[in-house]
């Protein structure tokens, strides 16, 4: 794996007050409508690619990929593929969420399917960040306050332990048809989520 990394920006509406960029080799990308808030930001991204459902015309210079509108995929998702075939494994996908729920929706499967091929991929709401984990661990960042909770994507992740949080558990079970892990909290110390087997979503509160 390299460290390159991938910052998308999408058409979604919301986004963190701060943007910071990772201070290593990247590839930024605006799917579509996401060259709006690039351009706000005076950020010219390297590729831009999108279907101009949410971009009022084609950029007149940059390099551009036009999708077509009749497509099974999403702009954000096309958008992951550049950056895969670039050599990224680190995804930072912002304007990912708000707006249409289904787009939301269908970003955090996409984080989950990013963890699933061994890669990692975090989608910033406006104080939140979504990720995902597959057998494996992942550490939070110690924060005194604010909310985690974790979902199982899988249909069942065993052996998925929690430390650091207010509720902690131990080699556990969870299934994607029961939200039993809502609402955990930060409570200072150093945290981590692990799974043995199978993929977690996980939502965290950022306190931004």
């Amino acid at each position: 794996m390299s460290d390159k990394v991938c910052v998308i920006f999408g058409a979604g509406t919301e986004f963190p007050d701060k943007i910071t960029f990772p201070d290593c080799e990247r590839l930024v990308i605006a799917a579509d409508g996401g060259l709006n808030k690039l351009n706000g930001l005076g950020i010219s991204p390297d590729r831009v690619i999108g279907d101009l459902d949410s971009l009022d015309k084609a950029p007149e210079s940059g390099n551009f990929t036009l999708l077509p509108h009749i497509k099974d995929t999403t702009d954000t998702f096309e958008a992951v593929q550049i950056g895969i075939n670039e050599g990224c494994d680190v995804f930072h996908i912002y304007g990912g969420t708000g707006g249409r729920l289904d787009h939301t929706l269908a970003n955090i499967q996409l984080a989950a399917q990013l963890s699933q091929n061994g890669r990692k991929a975090f989608v910033y709401g406006r104080n939140y960040i979504i990720t995902a984990v597959t057998d494996g661990a992942l550490a939070l960042p110690v924060r005194d306050s604010g909310y985690v909770s974790v979902f199982a994507h899988s249909d069942e992740c065993t052996g998925v332990t929690i430390s650091g949080l207010f509720y902690e558990v131990s080699d556990v079970s969870l299934k994607n048809d029961f939200a039993l892990g809502v609402s955990n909290e930060f409570i200072g110390k150093d945290a981590e989520i692990s799974v043995r087997k199978g993929t977690l979503v996980v939502y965290y509160e950022t306190g931004e």
